[in-house]
């Protein structure tokens, strides 16, 4: 399947990495040379995507500069600036800007590196597995180990025909969400037009097995604190390297 449309959502407050994002977006904080949205949109760009809905609100005018001098995508902007949409309430409002279509979905803080070495793209490979006839939302997921910055909790269980269920202790396969989702912008036509949390429809296709997850090849940056870019930087030279 290609996939030649996207979102990520940039919208929060990054409350925890003040006194940074006191004066500039968290998606803007530079880690390993660039802006942590970079990762994410050159991702997307690598896979094939040309066009991206960018949700904005915090310092939104310095998103809009950057956004409109990124080169590799066609950048639209779903402001929030009247009020933030929480995550669900936000990728509605956004994803309307496209139409139907089957999209990415990415998180502006979060992002992988070393997927290559010889393969498909992580994101190659989330939309090669998407299966509407089966699937809500196809999520990219991490084994917990083979994560930096990340705060220890566990969000999934993935068995072996790939459905997450919510992780419980003793669960055999947990798994972090890696904040990647493949899926039809008119999964969300019953959306509320305020603000509500993705959570709502992740355990909506639980309850109909509908959710699928995929284990990201490579390792999985955060960054929620300012001690933590120093962490991702150390993970990106050594594994860039």
């Amino acid at each position: 399947m290609k996939i030649t449309d996207a979102m990520v959502l940039a919208a929060g407050l990054g409350t925890r990495l003040r006194p940074i994002t006191d004066s500039i977006p968290k998606p803007l904080v530079r880690v390993g040379g660039k802006a942590m949205i970079e990762y994410a949109l050159d991702l997307l760009a690598d896979a094939g995507v040309e066009r991206v809905v960018v949700n904005v609100h915090h310092h939104a005018e310095q998103m809009i500069a950057y956004l409109e001098s990124y080169p590799r995508l066609q950048v639209i902007i779903s402001d929030e600036r009247a009020g933030l949409m929480n995550s669900g309430g936000g990728l509605a409002k956004g994803l309307r800007l496209l139409g139907d279509t089957t999209v990415f979905i990415m998180n502006a803080d979060l992002f992988w590196i070393g997927d290559k070495s010889g393969h498909e793209s992580n994101l190659d490979r989330l939309a090669s597995f998407f299966d509407p006839t089966r699937m809500d939302m196809a999520l990219l997921c991490v084994d917990p180990d083979h994560t930096t910055g990340h705060n220890g909790k566990n969000d999934f269980n993935l068995d072996e025909q790939g459905h997450l269920t919510r992780y419980h202790p003793g669960d055999p396969r947990p798994v972090v969400y890696a904040g990647a989702i493949v899926m039809n912008s008119s999964l969300l036509h019953d959306a509320p037009s305020d603000a509500f949390n993705l959570n709502i429809y992740f355990d909506r296709a639980i309850a109909k097995g509908r959710l699928f997850g995929l284990t990201l090849n490579g390792h999985w940056i955060t960054v929620g604190t300012p001690e933590a870019i120093g962490e991702a930087e150390d993970a990106i030279r050594r594994l860039q390297n």
